[in-house]
């Protein structure tokens, strides 16, 4: 019996391991992280400490097949819960291609966090644009590695970060401008996603504008909601991102250089998802302006 408490000891060593090191996948892929990461913890501890005890000390033969058997039912119960839990995406027939702009390197996460892990794991491509590196709001090094750390984190294809001058986009127009057509031309987008022009910050402004000049000729803009959005932000077209919530909410606290900003909660995003989410008679969503649509973009996204 010795050989399988010291697999049990070993497996539930590497589930708290994952556990506690933050378990990227399990945020992306199951409901109620937070609570599968207590009960993995919680379970795999036990398993660990019983099946410990049973290798350190001499235990009777019917007590360790006990703690076996019991080892035995707390993993099945574990697989069982994460299979129930897990999030069901739905595979797309047509896969797209999305290109997302941002100014700043938290940008893409706080606003349309959720609609980018659900386009990736429904099987589209998603590649992503910042303008700036935000060095006048925090470290300029680390918002640069942050900024591909939630990149990989919501799995996309790729993130290229340009270094135009923070607040101060306006200045840079048609570099912006160039930067996204060539963009455009190497991606070939079906969607591209931007910030609104109802929003109080400059630079967002700047790339709302560079962005329809650049895709002047697209049939699909989208532009998404940033914690500068003013009351005129007006969406008409929603995202359900039920099973994406906390997703986003890992990934907008990769940002940690950001993390003392109000709008860096997860209550504040939880509570803008719930706000659109009850827009779109849903639990949780992400609201979008039309610039324009071609609505078979978002058949089956």
């Amino acid at each position: 019996m010795a050989s399988s408490h010291v697999i049990f000891v070993l497996g539930a060593a590497i589930v708290m391991a994952v556990a506690c090191g933050g378990g990227a996948w399990i945020y992306r892929r199951v409901r109620k992280p937070q609570l599968i990461r207590m009960l993995l913890l919680l379970g795999a501890g036990l398993v660990l400490a019983a099946n410990t005890f049973c290798l350190l000390v001499k235990v009777a033969d019917l007590w360790a097949a006990a703690v076996i058997a019991a080892s035995l039912a707390c993993g099945a119960a574990l697989a069982a819960l994460l299979l129930s839990w897990r999030v069901k995406a739905v595979h797309a027939t047509l896969p797209r291609r999305v290109l997302a702009i941002g100014a700043h390197p938290d940008d893409l996460e706080l606003a349309c966090g959720g609609t980018l892990a659900k386009f990736i794991d429904s099987g589209h491509e998603v590649n992503g644009l910042i303008m700036s590196d935000g060095r006048v709001g925090g470290d300029v090094g680390e918002r640069s590695k942050e900024a591909h750390r939630g990149a990989a984190f919501m799995g996309l294809t790729s993130i290229r970060h340009f270094d135009f001058t923070d607040t101060r986009l306006a200045e840079h127009g048609q570099e912006m401008v160039n930067a996204i057509e060539e963009a455009i031309r190497r991606f070939n987008p079906d969607i591209i996603l931007t910030h609104s022009k109802h929003d109080q910050h400059q630079d967002h402004q700047a790339v709302h504008d560079a962005t329809l000049r650049a895709a002047r000729q697209h049939h699909s803009i989208l532009c998404y909601e940033s914690p500068s959005a003013t009351r005129d932000f007006n969406p008409s077209v929603f995202i359900d991102i039920e099973d994406y919530v906390e997703a986003k909410v890992r990934a907008v606290q990769v940002h940690r250089d950001q993390a003392g900003k109000p709008y860096m909660t997860p209550a504040r995003v939880r509570g803008v998802a719930a706000f659109r989410g009850s827009q779109a008679k849903r639990a949780a969503a992400e609201g979008y302006e039309p610039v324009r649509l071609l609505t078979s973009e978002l058949r089956n996204p």
